[in-house]
């Protein structure tokens, strides 16, 4: 039996080219590590279509990706989806050109009220994106900040509803 998804985790980024593949690494940690139930991840890669499509239905989705800010890197943003998925209308860009961002605004277009209610958008501040190349120090340790935090917060936004699908006599 599968649990219904509660909270969908997309790590989004080139795993060729160096910090950028941030998003993606996380999620490979977070299957080999295993999942709480209710909670499902997906690679998004460089599709950011294929994204906004996977959100349908799901409550609450969290996008992790690398970013260039001029900051130091390895720090550490959190954005509220609504801060960036109104962007301007998506005319004259291409499949290549399509990031998460233009997932967001895509998917609130889309999938109208099956749009989630909640959007946690996690950037860590990239060091190099050269090609073939490990992450950095930097960002692998802020990697495994992210996922701390996301794991914490996932199971407190979720405790409730594990107590009361476990019954009073749980």
């Amino acid at each position: 039996m599968n649990d219904p998804v509660h909270t969908l985790i997309v790590g989004c980024g080139n795993l060729l080219r160096g910090d950028d593949a941030v998003g993606p690494v996380l999620v490979r940690h977070l299957w080999e590590q295993g999942l709480p139930h209710g909670v499902r991840c997906a690679d998004g890669g460089t599709g950011g279509m294929d994204v906004g499509f996977q959100m349908r239905g799901v409550p609450h989705v969290v996008i992790v990706d690398a970013c260039r800010s001029g900051s130091e890197p390895g720090a550490i943003f959190r954005l509220d989806g609504t801060d960036v998925e109104h962007l301007p209308p998506l005319a004259g860009i291409n499949l290549h050109a399509f990031r998460w961002d233009h997932a967001l605004a895509f998917a609130r277009w889309a999938l109208k009220d099956e749009y989630p209610a909640r959007v946690d958008v996690w950037l860590i501040e990239a060091e190099q994106f050269d090609p073939g190349q490990p992450l950095t120090p930097a960002v692998e340790a802020s990697m495994h900040t992210v996922i701390a935090h996301m794991m914490r917060e996932i199971a407190e936004a979720n405790a409730p509803l594990v107590a009361t699908s476990a019954g009073p006599d749980a």
